[in-house]
């Protein structure tokens, strides 16, 4: 374990930085993160064999990023609720499920703004042997569930992408609800002929 003040962001005067990566770990060291709840913002777990649930990291008051690179964690992941964190790497774990994912980083880092999670199931690209077009697909989407994010998975999310993401989503969402009308409304007249029909019999 070493911890240090210095790190990506070494300019920054005082900054928090605690890593446990590459020790190969299956529990998070609690006692020892958690002895630093009021100042600690960098957060680096990666390389251990983690998949446990994170809700202790919710006392980490100042939290800004945290790194889960190359662990076990899966698509059913829960986090803590944290206002503090805007930048989470999650790259190379078992994430498979995309919307379920995303549903609970957006729910729970309400100001998220860094997203990396490439090399998961979930992210097609290249690098695992996705399209071009699921790739666009798999961006469209993170980038509609999170209307704050700013960088997903080291590329800056453009104004005009932010713009193609929310229509195409929106027009789904429109979609969505207008075809369940016309379900609503087929079952009605269903259950209206029925209503009717045994009227007329009795």
């Amino acid at each position: 374990m070493d911890h240090q003040t210095s790190g990506p962001h070494s300019h920054t005067p005082g900054y928090q930085w605690l890593s446990f990566a590459y020790q190969g770990l299956t529990e998070i060291p609690y006692e020892s993160i958690l002895t630093q709840t009021e100042t600690l913002e960098v957060l680096d777990l990666s390389y251990n064999l983690l998949d446990e649930n994170l809700a202790l990291l919710g006392q980490l008051e100042k939290l800004s990023t945290l790194i889960l690179d190359c662990n076990n964690f899966t698509s059913h992941i829960k986090f803590p609720y944290m206002l503090s964190v805007t930048t989470v790497c999650i790259n190379k774990n078992k994430i498979n499920n995309l919307p379920v994912f995303v549903e609970e980083i957006r729910r729970k880092f309400p100001n998220l703004k860094i997203l990396s999670m490439m090399n998961n199931e979930a992210a097609p690209s290249y690098f695992n042997g996705g399209s071009l077009t699921q790739y666009k697909d798999y961006r469209q989407y993170v980038i509609s569930q999170i209307p704050g994010l700013e960088i997903l998975d080291d590329t800056e999310v453009l104004e005009k992408e932010r713009a193609q993401a929310r229509k195409t989503y929106q027009l789904q969402q429109i979609s969505r609800s207008s075809r369940k009308r016309k379900e609503d409304s087929s079952k009605k007249h269903t259950q209206m002929k029925k209503k009717s029909n045994t009227v007329i019999r009795q």
